[in-house]
């Protein structure tokens, strides 16, 4: 069996669950009302670790490099699986800051 994806450990509810403990609204954001859904990339390493972490779609007012922040400071994943061998894999996710209803 091949498990070529990466993994987060304690799945997508669970990394869902980091991003919200983990991530601030910048205080200059919220002051200005601004929302939106960021989309970040990274490389899951061999090791499980994350790197080249880059904004693809930002919204500005530091709610990105707040996203950042968020996505460096998360514990290593579980590496791809090909052939029963650690591989690299880049991912894309979607970070909302939203201020509520």
């Amino acid at each position: 069996m091949c498990r070529c994806a990466a993994a987060v450990p304690g799945g997508e509810g669970g990394f869902a669950r980091y991003l919200a403990r983990v991530i601030r609204y910048p205080v200059a954001a919220f002051n200005a009302k601004v929302q939106g859904r960021i989309i970040i990339t990274f490389v899951v390493e061999k090791d499980g670790t994350l790197s080249n972490i880059k904004v693809l779609r930002g919204i500005g007012s530091s709610c990105d490099e707040e996203a950042i922040r968020a996505i460096k400071a998360c514990p290593p994943w579980l590496p791809g699986m090909q052939k029963g061998k650690p591989v690299r894999v880049q991912y894309s996710v979607p970070i909302a800051f939203s201020l509520g209803k």
